[in-house]
């Protein structure tokens, strides 16, 4: 699949070795419960939650869904939640359009955001939810959580037939200071060159 012109020209400029080896173990199990679910001929549902659900949680489902069509890896299916809903945060969304996708906001107080990453595909519709709101639908996924607080606040997902500690810090923590864009775009460039290096490793 083609990606939009400015997307692809980032993913390149992106060098999965610059990850650190602390990180690799987490990310490789990930990469085996894909291997995995694909050998059996099962869907692969992966659902990317944090506490608000309005940063990390829809950069790492917008970059897994990216990295797999980049690679060529069909029928994974990415989803995103929270332990309660708020609203996909404008500086999140600015930092994905600075990597190159086209963003369509339709307004309101928790935008339908539509995220394309390719003419030849769907958008993604990226809005804030909880982890088991109806959207995500009650078919077993593996729950990627990415923040520390809903890792450790979320004990039990009913739907989640595997759980992985892929955490993030949180770029929240630099809003309305001279850091806040430089911050958002380092989050988005490693969760972007994560998510290629599980992908890539499927390959």
């Amino acid at each position: 699949m083609k990606l939009l012109p400015k997307l692809e020209n980032y993913i390149k400029g992106l060098d999965v070795n610059e990850i650190p080896e602390t990180r690799i173990p987490v990310l490789l199990e990930l990469r085996n419960y894909i291997q995995e679910k694909r050998a059996e001929s099962q869907k692969v549902r992966l659902n990317f939650i944090c506490t608000h659900n309005s940063r990390r949680s829809h950069l790492t489902m917008i970059w897994a869904a990216t990295a797999a069509a980049y690679q060529g890896i069909e029928g994974i299916e990415t989803l995103s939640g929270g332990t309660e809903a708020t609203a996909f945060n404008p500086r999140a969304v600015k930092a994905i359009e600075t990597a190159g996708f086209e963003v369509q906001n339709p307004g309101g107080d928790n935008p339908k955001y539509q995220v394309f990453f390719s003419q030849e595909a769907q958008p993604l519709v990226c809005f804030s939810k909880k982890f088991d709101d109806d959207a995500n639908g009650k078919e077993p996924y593996a729950a990627v959580m990415t923040c520390s607080h809903a890792d450790e606040n979320c004990p039990f997902i009913p739907e989640a037939d595997a759980r992985f500690p892929v955490r993030y810090e949180d770029p929240k923590e630099f809003d309305d200071t001279p850091q806040e864009t430089e911050m958002y775009d380092l989050r988005c460039r490693q969760i972007a060159t994560e998510m290629l290096y599980v992908f890539q490793q499927l390959v």
